[in-house]
């Protein structure tokens, strides 16, 4: 029960909130404990009495007066307030879980996102969190008021007829007995259910998002098979889980449904030998109802936990996963650097068994000059840029920007003085200005007019409907491509950083999109360190440095013209683009 003592940690703060809520729900539940007793005082005490009609009138409209008090003033407003701090506490609890996690996904590295499919991600921070707040509704606040109603039906009863009161309560160690047995094996087959439940999710969102993929292929009906098994194995799952559930009540209710025809046939055997009045026997049959119904709820209770029990598991699985990449203690601030990047021996591999996929790298790019970085595709180029802004951790070796070693600064000081511009960039489903914005949170609208007419794009954003409130739609399907590009280079001058990272920024584009993006990028590029990704070597030769990288070796570096002049391994490629 280790999630359960986790989970506490965030309840601990609305622990007198939860307390308070406890004492109002035992005073609603309590209430209604009345009306067994109401039935014994009007059969015992008002009709089957020698008094006179109009004498048992006056009495049952006395008793009866006091009940509607009871019942229609005073218990409404304590309804209310059980309601409302038991939902308030729950959510405030919710939302502390998933602020920490959200904090946590975004400290998680990109190769756990790399191996890990963003539905399953999802249903954890929605579907899993949601699911715990039923231990609060249930295991910290219903779960103790169906018990207080329990007990105080028992001492009401016993002050009735102790014998009585026994055999009524005669079933619980065989309904104990019953609930540890059925609910032992509820928790695992919750969680598989869960999984199940967190793959047919993620199916669902990756085609989702890729569906223009699905229909230019034509593979509707491929799809809808795969989705038919993944749904059907959440089926299997869900009918494991309800097979075992089903048992488990079938038992149960049985099990709390022989109590009350003990109670009757003892009860009645009682008034027959004159051992006990009508009114006490009509109290105990109703009395009865009251004990169990709570017993059932606690059934209901017992699954519901289990199943919010399960969704903690899986929630602390997520938020135990380990930061391939954080700050170490004694990390400090990188003070504003002039944009040198050095790579000294530097290896890398994914996996700790895995294989190197830079070996040896050592480099050198001087502030302000343009490096560029070509190669066959899964050659290393995108990996050695990763290294730069801490996406990844070197291996062996060391990465340095300004002779800083960049594991030994705070991370936010580094990312903070890189710009980087991808290929596919990606946008957010807000407006142009709010997806400009990100480059700098708090500049001002003259700012970010600014930055999109350096990027080319203010002309093409006030055509727009809505001009810079425009809503670009999710991952900005609303714009072209190269409208996409421009905006993701606003930012990027909006950033103003001293080192600029390019990868393959132009190559997915049209000839005109490319000379008005070519254009920013030579603006954005002055007097700042640029790296950049090529794939077209016609569009890097004017860098200062070329490294050419051959399977994770750094095998060539030089001018353009140096490099031709050596007919090595950049020469044929360049042979090869131009012969295309």
């Amino acid at each position: 029960m280790d999630s359960i003592k986790r989970y506490m940690r965030f309840v601990k703060p609305y622990k007198w909130e939860i307390f308070i809520t406890i004492i109002i729900g035992i005073l609603k539940f309590a209430i209604p404990l009345f009306i067994p007793l109401l039935i014994k005082i009007v059969i015992d005490d008002i009709i089957d009495t020698d008094l006179s009609d109009s004498e048992k009138m006056k009495m049952l409209f006395y008793w009866l007066g006091g009940t509607v008090i009871l019942f229609f003033i005073i218990r409404p407003p304590i309804e209310y307030y059980r309601q409302y701090y038991a939902q308030h506490v729950g959510n405030k609890v919710l939302y502390d879980i998933r602020e920490q996690l959200f904090g946590h996904l975004q400290k998680l590295s990109l190769k756990y996102y790399a191996n890990t499919r963003a539905g399953e991600v999802i249903s954890r921070v929605i579907n899993d969190v949601e699911q715990t707040k039923n231990f609060i509704m249930i295991g910290l606040m219903n779960l103790w008021l169906d018990v207080s109603t329990i007990l105080i039906a028992i001492g009401i009863m016993m002050t009735m007829d102790v014998k009585l009161t026994i055999v009524a309560i005669i079933a619980f160690p065989f309904y104990a007995f019953s609930v540890k047995f059925f609910f032992g094996k509820l928790r695992d087959l919750t969680r598989k259910r869960s999984q199940a439940l967190a793959s047919v999710q993620s199916y669902l969102h990756e085609r989702v998002s890729g569906i223009s993929i699905i229909k230019s292929f034509t593979l509707e009906k491929h799809e809808q098979k795969v989705f038919d098994d993944e749904n059907g194995e959440f089926l299997d799952r869900a009918l494991d889980h309800t097979k075992w559930n089903a048992k488990s009540f079938a038992v149960v209710n049985t099990i709390t449904d022989i109590a009350p025809l003990l109670v009757i046939a003892y009860a009645g055997y009682q008034v027959i030998n004159g051992e006990l009045s009508v009114g006490t026997m009509a109290a105990f049959i109703a009395y009865i109802e009251r004990l169990y119904s709570p017993l059932r709820r606690l059934v209901n209770s017992s699954t519901t936990l289990t199943q919010s029990i399960a969704s903690m598991d899986r929630m602390f699985e997520l938020m135990d996963e380990d930061y391939d990449v954080e700050n170490k203690a004694n990390a400090k601030i990188l003070p504003p650097v002039s944009g040198q990047v050095t790579f000294d021996n530097v290896c890398f591999k994914y996996e700790q068994n895995g294989e190197n996929i830079l070996q040896g790298i050592n480099l050198n790019i001087q502030p302000g000059e343009t490096a560029a970085f070509v190669g066959m595709s899964g050659g290393g180029k995108s990996t050695i840029v990763s290294l730069i802004p801490r996406f990844y951790d070197a291996t062996d070796g060391a990465v340095l920007i300004d002779g800083h070693n960049v594991q030994d600064v705070v991370i936010q000081s580094l990312r903070s003085q890189i710009g980087i511009v991808l290929q596919d960039n990606i946008l957010f489903s807000d407006s142009v200005k709010q997806n400009i914005l990100m480059g700098k949170p708090d500049a001002t609208e003259e700012e970010v007019i600014a930055a999109a007419k350096a990027a080319n794009a203010h002309d093409f954003i006030m055509s727009l409907q809505e001009g810079y409130d425009t809503k670009v739609g999710e991952r900005g399907v609303k714009l072209s491509g190269g409208q996409k590009q421009r905006i993701a280079i606003a930012r990027v001058f909006l950033k103003n950083p001293p080192i600029l990272i390019l990868d393959e920024a132009t190559s997915a584009l049209d000839l005109e999109s490319e000379a008005l993006i070519q254009d920013s990028l030579n603006r954005l590029a002055s007097d700042r360190t640029t790296i950049i990704i090529a794939h077209r070597l016609s569009t890097i030769t004017h860098a200062d440095k070329i490294f050419v990288i051959d399977h994770g070796l750094l095998v060539e570096e030089g001018t353009h013209e140096s490099l031709m002049q050596k007919q090595g391994v950049y020469y044929d490629l360049f042979q090869i683009q131009k012969l295309d």
